[in-house]
């Protein structure tokens, strides 16, 4: 007789086994989210890079910065843990426990890629980025208005003196004037009755 099982007690324990560690791995899972990803800033203003990490286990953060050839690690660290900032970057970020970080007096030369890698304790890593696009405040413009500004109140200052010294030239002619048209104490002879 033909028996006919679909499933050993050892399949179902295997079956078993392999679904709780899917399970398992898809928790352990990293998530991240940012609601922003291209960010825009002027010369000297702060940036924040914000981002929310979840994983299991303590998260290692770490930040890395990309520009052309150019690339350096920012700083890495773990909730409640440690913190390594590079010295290129210190003084200046502010690392966040939730994964964010925040960037102080922003320079031309931090226009480019932010690659954030999550590494929870059991070796799985997830890598985010972020573009941050620097905008350099042209100063020239106001320095030509103040200069434009400058010269004009000088020419406006220039045509006040001379309107006022043209005025009293006009004054001392007139009185010139007046005084040689009038007749001289001398001239005058008294008339007989």
């Amino acid at each position: 007789m033909w028996h006919f099982r679909l499933w050993d007690v050892q399949d179902v324990a295997v079956f078993l086994s392999i679904t709780l560690y899917m399970c398992h791995l898809a928790a352990g899972a990293i998530s991240t989210h940012s609601p922003q990803r291209s960010l825009t800033r002027s010369v000297q203003e702060d940036v924040f890079f914000s981002l929310e990490v979840s994983c299991d286990g303590t998260p290692t953060i770490q930040w890395t910065f990309m520009s052309g050839a150019v690339s350096r690690t920012i700083g890495t660290w773990q909730p409640g843990g440690y913190t390594n900032i590079t010295e290129d970057y210190s003084g200046r970020v502010q690392a966040f426990n939730n994964g964010s970080m925040g960037l102080s007096d922003v320079r031309l030369q931090d226009a480019g890629h932010y690659v954030v890698t999550v590494t929870e304790t059991a070796g799985n890593s997830k890598d985010t980025g972020f573009v941050l696009k620097v905008n350099e405040v042209l100063y020239e413009d106001l320095q030509y208005l103040s200069v434009s500004a400058l010269a004009l109140a000088c020419v406006a200052a220039l045509l006040m003196l001379s309107t006022w010294l043209l005025d009293k030239a006009y004054r001392r002619i007139v009185a010139w004037r007046r005084r040689k048209q009038m007749p001289e104490n001398d001239a005058t002879e008294l008339q007989p009755l």
